[in-house]
């Protein structure tokens, strides 16, 4: 058995750290939450992840993972019994990879060039946030969760990044309900789940942390 110390080192505003946090309770895994100060890297963050520096890392029993992506599919592997998050399938699970990987690579470079950006360049990073979400969409299709009936990977990849979805909008100024309903839908039973409701950050809060963001960083 897997019961014992778990600790997770994150940020309460991180889309990765909720994805972590939505895997682990979807799991039922008891953990200890240590919130970090990304602007003044505490040691126990730099010595559990001196490579990146970066949140979240995930300790159990002494020994650190790092990135959330790797950190999901350790969870899968050591807690197998409950929710698994990615199919036994060995295609179905390199297509759940492929989707994540994507998500990755995609949606956080869209999603940064509508919050950090102005005037030209927001405009024409609008097309590119359009492109990759509504592949997303059509990756979704007609089905329930993105692996199908069952809640799972690719979902807790992409829900992590629901919380910043309203300042997009506000960014942005445009719906993306208007341009991707099936992705709100989506959205929309995921947050009926207990996991994923208490993981998700309200998203008022997360456009304030941006606009605090953009003014440290010193973007008119």
């Amino acid at each position: 058995m897997a019961e014992q110390e778990v600790v997770l080192l994150d940020f309460w505003v991180s889309m990765f750290g909720m994805r972590v946090r939505i895997a682990l309770d979807e799991k039922g895994i008891k953990y200890e939450y240590k919130e970090q100060d990304l602007f003044d890297k505490g040691p126990l963050l730099l010595q559990m992840n001196p490579i990146h520096k970066k949140i979240p890392v995930l300790i159990h029993n002494g020994k650190p993972i790092c990135e959330s992506l790797i950190i999901l599919q350790y969870i899968d592997e050591v807690w197998p019994d409950k929710a698994p998050l990615l199919p036994s399938d060995p295609y179905q699970r390199a297509q759940a990879r492929f989707w994540a990987d994507f998500i990755d690579k995609k949606v956080y470079d869209v999603g940064e060039k509508i919050w950090s950006t102005n005037g030209e360049e927001r405009e024409a990073g609008k097309k590119d946030f359009f492109e990759t979400f509504k592949t997303l969409e059509g990756e979704l299709g007609e089905k329930t969760y993105f692996g199908g009936e069952r809640f799972g990977f690719v979902d807790v990849t992409l829900m992590g990044f629901y919380s910043r979805f309203y300042a997009y909008e506000i960014f942005g100024n445009f719906s993306i309900e208007a341009e991707c309903p099936k992705l709100i839908a989506w959205a929309n039973r995921c947050l009926q789940r207990e996991s994923v409701a208490k993981a998700i950050v309200d998203e008022k809060k997360v456009y304030e942390f941006l606009i605090s963001l953009r003014k440290r960083l010193g973007i008119e």
